[in-house]
């Protein structure tokens, strides 16, 4: 008998010595979705390709959406382009130039002209 009860006793002592998890807190924020991927959006006929790289969120009247900042990429160089966060592919116009559209507050903004060597961003005037 006296077994018994020390193996019952061993029993009960493994059961409760680890406590349950507690449950997250309900303050707790949900941890954060991971930025997108870089992603080839168009290739220039010199070789030069446009890719989508940094990322931020915005919101407008539909909602939320992601804008995605562009960079040149031709060989092992890499340009970013300054200050042109868009949330639609660029349109390649030449072998030197690109047009992309500036995100603003989840809608189409102005047009900007991109020189594929430099980088450098000019608004369009239409």
């Amino acid at each position: 008998m006296r077994c018994r009860a020390a193996f019952a006793a061993l029993l009960g002592g493994l059961a409760c010595g680890k406590p349950a998890a507690s449950p997250p807190a309900a303050d707790a924020a949900p941890p954060a979705p991971a930025p997108p991927a870089d992603s080839l959006v168009a290739t220039a006929p010199n070789g030069a390709e446009i890719w989508f790289t940094l990322s931020r969120s915005d919101s407008g009247e539909a909602g939320r959406c992601i804008a995605r900042a562009v960079e040149i990429r031709h060989g092992g160089t890499r340009t970013p382009v300054p200050l042109l966060y868009t949330g639609w592919a660029p349109e390649i116009v030449n072998d030197t130039t690109f047009r992309a559209r500036l995100a603003d507050h989840c809608r189409p903004g102005d047009a900007y002209l991109v020189n594929l060597r430099t980088g450098r961003p000019t608004r369009e005037h239409r």
